[in-house]
């Protein structure tokens, strides 16, 4: 080793250096998606937000656990570079209290600022914090300056708090305002001495939980990271949701809100992930509704599936197909497009393209209706579930297929 590159690995954060048999894993994530003018009294308002010399508070459920933290934040649909004052973590306990010395400074580089490029993603160093799984950690952003519109993901599933001006990061406030988006973070990583298994699961509101009960964590991901942590062969293995809601596979959304389709967020979402292992694919209802729903519209998902399965063996990543659920009675049902459902759906359960497949619509459909929901199980737009439906979804999946 030169004596430059010696002062270089002095002037490091020890915290930010991991060990040489450490290994960094991703226990919770949230794909961005474009911003879009919205509402100001909409629950979603930060979607066209910005925010400028506050702070921002959010909260996330962890999967898997580790002995140290590191955020990914998010500026990738910004359109001016994006500063952080000041960051901070913390995990909660039961009631919501932060865990006496739990508290930590976040940095950069060293450096307890930032100013992510418009367009671009940004990791924090690493903090030494022994995190247990299905641990609930605190997130504090103080925004020096205006923001512009908000690189968010619209459906949090989770109340952040907004503070009124100044850094708040290590101090309790009373709220300004509150969101269910995620603002400007994309993933929490965790610090492990051996490597688990990563499953990402990709999809749309389904996926994402919408209509799940907010601050709940009853999302069909969270019930699987459940199953998972209580399993003693499968203890350890993280699980990151990557469902956007009203994703197509193979067009953008109707909404930027609904983001790149999900063979352009691919790598992101999946790829990109620390200790991806395995991906559950769940998607399509939308494509059928809104133009795949004529002759011709279940092969034209089928390659979409074709390209994941591909793109993800290329990389060591297996690929867990799942069956799209039954949507009568939903606004953009048509029989036409059922029919496709179904061609899919015999597909992937048939075809041998797929690692291994898991049946959501034969777990979710009532048996005297099969194209419709147990009405029991759906929310009452009869495309998702409640919460007794996600429940049953997350219940639905083999741990065998997790590797």
């Amino acid at each position: 080793m030169t004596a430059a590159c010696a002062i270089l690995l002095c002037a490091c954060p020890v915290s930010a250096i991991a060990g040489p048999s450490s290994v960094w894993a991703a226990s919770w994530a949230a794909s961005p998606v474009p911003p879009k003018i919205i509402d100001p009294a909409s629950p979603n308002w930060a979607m066209g937000g910005s925010f400028d010399n506050q702070t921002i508070v959010q909260i996330v459920r962890l999967s898997a656990g580790g002995t140290g933290v590191r955020i990914r934040l998010t500026n990738e649909y910004g359109t001016r570079p994006l500063k952080i004052g000041a960051a901070r973590v913390a995990l909660l306990d039961a009631d919501g209290v932060v865990v006496p010395g739990s508290s930590k400074v976040l940095t950069f580089g060293g450096s307890g600022q930032a100013v992510i490029p418009i367009a671009s993603p940004w990791l924090s160093d690493a903090v030494d914090l022994v995190v247990p799984e299905r641990s609930r950690l605190q997130i504090s952003l103080y925004l020096p300056e205006a923001t512009g519109l908000c690189t968010c993901h619209a459906f949090g599933g989770e109340t952040g708090t907004v503070s009124p001006p100044g850094d708040f990061t290590g101090t309790p406030f009373t709220p300004q305002n509150t969101l269910t988006a995620r603002a400007f973070i994309s993933e929490v990583d965790v610090r492990r001495a051996t490597s688990r298994p990563v499953i990402v699961t990709l999809g749309d509101s389904i996926t994402d939980g919408f209509r799940s009960t907010v601050d709940m964590d009853r999302r069909w991901p969270d019930r699987l990271a459940e199953r998972l942590a209580g399993d003693p062969a499968k203890r350890g293995s993280g699980v990151v949701n990557a469902g956007i809601g009203g994703n197509r596979i193979l067009s953008e959304g109707a909404s930027p809100t609904n983001g790149q389709s999900t063979i352009a967020r691919f790598d992101r979402d999946v790829l990109s992930v620390p200790g991806a292992s395995t991906v559950i694919l769940l998607i399509g209802i939308n494509d059928i509704g809104r133009g795949l729903d004529k002759p011709g519209g279940a092969d034209s998902l089928i390659e979409g599936y074709r390209q994941i399965i591909t793109r993800a063996h290329a990389r060591g990543i297996r690929v867990v197909g799942a069956t799209i659920l039954p949507y009568e009675g939903a606004g953009y049902y048509r029989p036409e497009g059922n029919m496709v459902r179904e061609t899919v759906n015999r597909w992937i359960l048939s075809s041998g393209a797929f690692d291994g497949t898991i049946d959501f619509d034969r777990a979710m459909r009532d048996p005297a209706q099969p194209n419709r929901l147990r009405a029991d199980l759906q929310s009452g737009d009869w495309l998702h579930p409640n919460d007794a439906g996600y429940r049953v979804m997350g219940d639905a999946v083999s741990l065998a297929l997790l590797k």
